[in-house]
């Protein structure tokens, strides 16, 4: 499965380079494609980024990005007010090119330094091009200063590629940096658009295709990976025409108590939705009467003491595949028989999510060295992985923490939110592309388990079970809310979509 990468500042320099060495396009060439790619999208959307436009551009190829791109709005009659903020006599070759091409153009600009940046008023729209990707220390001086001025001015900001002062490395907050109200990335995301600890500077990000040679991102060495449609299709298996129900796996979903059978439904649902072959649900009696009439496509094993809660499982030898968690409710004969399961020999392709996920941090307290079966798939939300993974004081932190319980346990941790993370075994992370806030809502998890586990069923192999579930699920989820809206979208919405979300691989 070959994914785009994400890469470092050297790494994104080197594709530049790689992309002009085997085009033989000049290197400024390249920037003013880049610069016509920003200027588009900036014109498409003049109604929210209104003139005057202030452009305000460091003396790195980020500052030349921003020359050409005031340079284009200006040749489309827009008032554009040019800013250089650094020292010219560092300035990049690509810089001093496109700096040559707005004296050609006759068009002004105000050098920024101590005795005015206090008082530069930007209103209208702020175009920020002054610092690059490849910061390595903190903004100081006047970039400080003017930075500030341009956060405190209530003008909409638009970053080009980052916001100055952020950089490609996940560690500490900065302590200057633009907090952009959209930022449009060069050819790929960047690794801190992906953490809410930084999205106060990265705003809306938008990824523009600048042509750059795909064979590069493709052979280069990265950890990270962003998922995207052309390749969840690839990993999608085509049926064929002698294929049965057995070919598609029988699996088991453990879930469901009194009071919180709709999340049983909704796993059941999507489980079937997902294309397994045959589904049972384990649950307990008082949701017999419910899944046979909500989900008929499934059966449903009870135990006829068992009225509330449970505390049991069928034969495991039975099935291809595992989901246990949603709606099981905390309770000590629930977490003797999760403990009790997961001890068991040759178990089925396995996912835990929800309460078994918590269940699980109950066990880790009593048994510090207790054993997760290896790659199983655990689907938390942030809150039910510090359970199991131990609190975290940011998203990055968390993140941290995901890669190494991952890699310690040897499981996929499936953290569950915006770009939803799979961190794998091997120490490699992949990022969702799909999904919104709308998808915000109860049961939304509970529809992955059971998609999770119908793929399970159909022999895909963890990795790409997680990968193909979470960029559906969140598929699915765009289509639900592009009908119904993001603040009356629901976990039913989201089962509903999943046809046509899987069609739109085929």
């Amino acid at each position: 499965m070959d994914f785009i990468k994400i890469l470092s500042a050297s790494q994104s320099k080197a594709w530049d380079k790689y992309t002009i060495d085997h085009t033989q396009i000049k290197s400024i060439d390249l920037m003013e494609r880049a610069a016509q790619a920003c200027a588009e999208w900036i014109l498409i959307r003049h109604n929210a980024f209104a003139p005057p436009y202030h452009i305000i551009c460091g003396t790195g190829n980020n500052g030349g990005d921003g020359l050409a791109i005031a340079r284009l709005l200006a040749e489309q009659n827009l008032e554009v007010l040019i800013y250089l903020a650094g020292n010219v006599a560092q300035a990049s070759e690509e810089f001093l090119l496109n700096l040559d091409r707005i004296y050609a153009k006759n068009l002004p600009y105000t050098i920024v330094d101590e005795n005015n940046v206090d008082a530069l008023s930007f209103k209208g729209t702020i175009v920020d091009a002054i610092l690059g990707s490849g910061i390595n220390r903190p903004v100081q001086g006047v970039l400080k200063q003017l930075i500030n001025n341009m956060n405190e001015s209530n003008s909409p900001i638009i970053s080009i590629d980052i916001p100055s002062g952020l950089g490609t490395v996940i560690s500490a907050v900065p302590d200057t940096c633009v907090k952009a109200t959209c930022t449009l990335s060069m050819q790929t995301p960047k690794l801190p658009f992906f953490f809410k600890d930084y999205y106060i500077y990265t705003g809306r990000v938008e990824v523009l295709d600048i042509g750059l040679i795909e064979a590069y991102n493709l052979q280069c060495d990265s950890k990270y990976h962003y998922i995207t449609h052309e390749k969840v299709k690839k990993i999608l298996k085509k049926r064929h025409i002698f294929d049965h129900k057995g070919t598609y796996g029988h699996a088991l979903l453990i879930a469901g108590s009194y009071g919180k059978m709709g999340a049983a439904v909704l796993a059941a649902k999507s489980c079937i939705k997902s294309g397994a072959g045959l589904l049972t649900v384990a649950c307990p009696k008082s949701g017999y009467e419910i899944l046979q009439t909500t989900v008929p496509e499934a059966m449903v094993y009870t135990i006829e003491e068992h009225e509330k809660y449970v505390s049991f499982f069928p034969k495991i030898s039975l099935f291809k595949s595992m989901g246990i968690g949603p709606g099981l409710e905390r309770r000590p004969v629930t977490r003797l028989m999760l403990r009790h399961l997961l001890l068991q020999d040759n178990l089925p392709k396995l996912v835990l999510d929800a309460d078994a996920i918590n269940m699980l941090g109950e066990i880790f307290q009593e048994s510090p060295d207790f054993k997760i079966p290896t790659d199983t798939i655990l689907t938390p939300h942030p809150k039910e992985f510090d359970r199991i993974a131990g609190v975290s004081n940011s998203a990055v932190e968390r993140h941290h923490r995901q890669i190494d319980f991952a890699m310690k346990h040897h499981v996929y941790v499936v953290l569950k939110g915006a770009y939803t993370c799979i961190a794998c075994p091997d120490g490699t992370v992949y990022f969702n592309s799909t999904g919104n806030p709308g998808m915000a809502t109860g049961g939304s998890g509970d529809v992955l388990t059971g998609m999770i586990t119908a793929l399970l069923a159909q022999s895909y192999e963890p990795k790409a079970a997680s990968i193909l579930a979470v960029y559906v699920h969140g598929l699915a989820g765009d289509m639900a809310t592009a009908e119904v809206g993001m603040i009356s979208a629901t976990a039913t919405d989201i089962v509903q979509h999943l046809s046509k979300s899987f069609v739109s691989l085929e």
